[in-house]
């Protein structure tokens, strides 16, 4: 990997990081505080959110009839997340401190809090808990299995890739064979270290 596409990346990553940052001191500087666990609002925003929640038959009734009829094939699809999530998590406590790879921590893909949401009824508060729990998951999977693909093949493909993970960019590149074996030992010591646990190699 030359050094403009290193220099690229870091410039991607630091602008990343930055508009990260800029967007959450935004939405609590304007909306709410975090305490812990729990999201505060200010007292007058809290009441203009209860004032806006529909009411459980008044959502019925306003409901688009598609999503009600899909609900049940939506919702059967907990039972293969929840299984994958249960499998992966054994997989990477188990294996991860054989391989040395620091852990990933899944609290920080899983989140729940939009449950909090004052104009939210039970039924959106439900859809929003399941769609946090899925995405969650999926992000969580992701980086156990790019840990994984970085330990074992951290190879780019010959042919374009969408929507590779993070981690991908540092992969070697294909067919450059020169030092595989030292640079592949490289890759597994680093994902050992504190420092790169949420970070790409580098």
């Amino acid at each position: 990997m030359n050094d403009k596409i290193l220099s690229l990346l870091a410039q991607i990553n630091s602008l990343d990081a930055e508009l990260r940052t800029a967007l959450h001191e935004q939405e609590t500087r304007v909306l709410f505080e975090i305490k812990g666990k729990h999201i505060q609002f200010e007292r007058s925003i809290k009441q203009a959110h209860r004032k806006l929640k529909l009411g459980f038959f008044r959502w019925l009734v306003t409901n688009r009839p598609q999503n009600l009829i899909t609900g049940p094939i939506i919702y059967s699809m907990i039972i293969p997340l929840f299984l994958t999530d249960v499998l992966i998590s054994f997989y990477q406590f188990s294996c991860f401190p054989i391989y040395k790879i620091a852990k990933v921590r899944r609290a920080d893909f899983v989140i729940f809090d939009r449950s909090q949401l004052q104009y939210l009824n039970f039924v959106e508060k439900f859809h929003c808990t399941y769609c946090e729990y899925a995405n969650g998951v999926i992000a969580y999977i992701r980086e156990v299995i790019a840990r994984t693909e970085e330990y074992f093949c951290p190879i780019k493909h010959a042919r374009k890739v969408l929507g590779s993970h993070s981690r991908y960019a540092y992969f070697l590149d294909y067919g450059d064979a020169d030092n595989y074996e030292a640079k592949l030992e490289a890759y597994r010591v680093a994902l050992g270290k504190a420092e790169n646990i949420g970070k790409p190699h580098d």
